[in-house]
């Protein structure tokens, strides 16, 4: 994992990225070269050129999520996007190659060089060639500990990253039962130090709840780290494997104590400074499409057409979301508070387009405007909700820590759901977010966001 701005990306995402802008390059200056037959070409523009055509590849692939932590789709759907990103790069590349282009036959040039470098992209993604060798990334893990915790820890490596190898799990001599298998239990012959060396191990996962009474050897993981070998706790791996705190395992003086978690005036200063100027874009182009389904609301169920509703926002203050409204108008006639579910009945035809595509939630440009709400952060709940999940969910009330946000880094990681389970699933991300919040982890959501919307997935 590589960490940028307080944020983790994958290895093999920054290896995908770094090939998705060398690889288009390559093949333009090749392209170029070989048909321009000797002319003077100045590569230096069509070099110039070919790296905007490759960036804007790498946004269109990040809006279309290509570049997400875990990958849970399948190949096919992997394909499919891959085949959808190539379609609507043709556009791009005739913008890019041919607009922009000074003379006549720069400009042919530029165009079939783009085009050979879309089929060559094509020809990659199509047979496997998009990811880099497995042996190239492949990092040796050894998990120290053999009980509940690291049986954990084995079974979301192996859920979250193929490129891990578990060397083996060493017990701790305070595990009350071994749980994992007994032929991934490493011999307590060698020391623990010794058994990481031998084994060639790049990073060892301590995973013991119960730390007291010797139960960690100390000096041992320090040589390790010493020597090169990363040690991390339970807290910090999830962290930075997952993107998310579990609340499994945390601890009240890893949050105080550890890093994150930090609001100073600079970062409140550019943040809001950053949503006032995104809400205005937003809203400004979004008014055409807002206008139309006000009319549409009013055609099908009649007014009102927003819907005004109390959530708890930063430091636990209340105030009124407005959203478009996509229920009917007796949906809470009993007066009692219930979650939304996927399929609610509740839910007008026009209601289940405008959620799908997310038109529903424009209005709270409105609250980010006004400073009630950000563009990014955690979802804000009605206060019945939170009162209920607060009792129920340790650390629930942090995510009132900032402010609430139209979208955020649970509904960009996180499926729709509406449980006590999906609100701690989604707990754990909003707590990453808390923790590791800056101005470029915020654009990097924004992004997703995109992408969730043209996918019709996340949490809501």
């Amino acid at each position: 994992m590589i960490k940028v701005f307080n944020h983790w990306f994958h290895r093999k995402t920054v290896a995908q990225v770094a090939v998705d802008l060398m690889f288009p390059v390559v093949c333009v200056v090749l392209a170029a070269v070989w048909l321009g037959g000797g002319a003077n070409l100045e590569l230096d523009r069509i070099v110039f050129y070919a790296i905007i055509f490759a960036l804007t590849m790498i946004v269109l692939n990040s809006w279309l999520g290509m570049y997400q932590r875990v990958h849970t789709r399948t190949l096919a759907e992997t394909r499919a996007r891959a085949v959808l990103s190539l379609y609507l790069a043709i556009p791009l590349a005739y913008v890019v190659f041919s607009l922009l282009a000074i003379s006549e036959v720069d400009r042919g040039f530029m165009l079939l060089s783009g085009l050979a470098a879309l089929f060559a992209t094509l020809v990659r993604r199509v047979h496997g060639a998009h990811s880099l060798p497995g042996s190239l990334l492949r990092h040796r893990v050894l998990v120290f500990g053999a009980g509940e915790e690291a049986e954990n820890v084995g079974r979301v490596l192996a859920k979250s990253d193929p490129d891990i190898q578990i060397v083996g799990f060493y017990p701790s001599s305070n595990d009350s039962e071994v749980v994992v298998p007994a032929q991934v239990v490493l011999s307590q012959a060698m020391s623990l130090s010794d058994t990481a060396h031998s084994l060639k191990v790049d990073e060892i996962i301590v995973a013991v709840r119960e730390r007291r009474g010797g139960a960690l050897p100390l000096r041992e993981l320090l040589d390790c780290k010493l020597s090169g070998v990363k040690v991390l706790d339970l807290a910090s791996y999830f962290e930075r494997a997952l993107g998310q705190l579990r609340l499994d395992s945390l601890r009240v003086g890893w949050m105080i104590f550890g890093d994150g978690f930090r609001q100073t005036w600079r970062r409140t200063f550019f943040k809001r400074a950053f949503d006032i100027l995104v809400a205005l874009v937003l809203l400004l182009l979004a008014l055409p499409v807002m206008l139309l389904t006000a009319i549409l609301i009013v055609f099908e169920d009649g007014f009102p057409v927003f819907y005004r509703q109390e959530r708890v926002g930063l430091d636990g203050r209340l105030f009124d979301v407005i959203k478009f409204r996509s229920m009917r108008n007796d949906a809470e006639s009993d007066g009692k508070p219930r979650w939304a579910a996927t399929d609610d009945d509740r839910v007008t035809r026009v209601g289940r387009i405008i959620r799908k595509l997310r038109i529903d939630e424009l209005p709270q440009l409105y609250n980010v405007l006004t400073g009630d709400m950000s563009m990014v952060g955690p979802r804000p709940e009605r206060p019945y909700f939170v009162d209920q999940l607060t009792r129920d969910i340790p650390f629930y009330a942090v995510r009132h820590s900032v402010k609430p946000g139209l979208t955020g880094w649970a509904q960009v990681s996180y499926q729709y759901g509406a449980t006590i389970e999906d609100s701690v699933q989604k707990l754990q991300y909003d707590l990453y977010y808390v923790k590791n919040h800056t101005l470029f982890l915020d654009i990097v959501i924004l992004f997703h966001t995109v992408g969730v919307v043209l996918t019709g997935k996340g949490a809501r």
